[in-house]
């Protein structure tokens, strides 16, 4: 198995107040073309972690708009990117409950019964436990230090980073 190391918070946080309210020409803006909420988390994702999973399909990487995984800027993947059992390079974590975000962590909100999870923001500053109390910065809309509450969400879940493996 590889070696983890930890996630680097304070730098994913760091990235997303410095790109809250604007676009790093390293990345295509994918704004007009569904969202670039994604894109957005893993880029700060990345800031904290300096990995990235170069596997076909299943990985997490940006090269260009045509060269990159469907973790990167696809909610669904992302999550099943994070959250995969088997042991592979880059950064991992865990569904958990809200109470136990951190700065750095991810939620993915769901706006409708039913329907998929489409938005994710990047936890920025945690002053509780309550979706009150958790700010976040995002990008489609974009917004910094955004409590989570003012989202019209229907139910979320939280992405615990849990380290980086190499």
């Amino acid at each position: 198995m590889p070696d983890i190391r930890p996630y680097d918070r304070a730098a994913a946080v760091g990235y997303a107040h410095q790109w809250a309210h604007g676009r790093n020409p390293a990345y295509y803006p994918f704004d007009q073309i569904g969202g670039d909420c994604t894109s957005f988390a893993s880029q700060c994702l990345y800031a904290g972690a300096g990995i990235m999973n170069f596997t076909p399909t299943y990985g997490w990487y940006y090269r260009s708009l045509r060269d990159r995984a469907p973790a990167w800027t696809g909610v669904p993947y992302f999550y099943n990117f994070l959250t995969r059992t088997a042991a592979s390079k880059g950064p991992f974590g865990m569904n958990a409950p809200l109470d136990q975000a951190e700065e750095g962590d991810f939620v993915q909100l769901r706006f409708a019964p039913g329907a998929p999870f489409t938005h994710t923001p990047v936890v920025v500053a945690v002053l509780g436990k309550t979706p009150e109390e958790i700010l976040v910065a995002a990008h489609s809309e974009d917004s910094d230090f955004r409590p989570l509450s003012s989202y019209p969400y229907e139910s979320l879940r939280l992405i615990h980073i849990l380290g980086v493996r190499g």
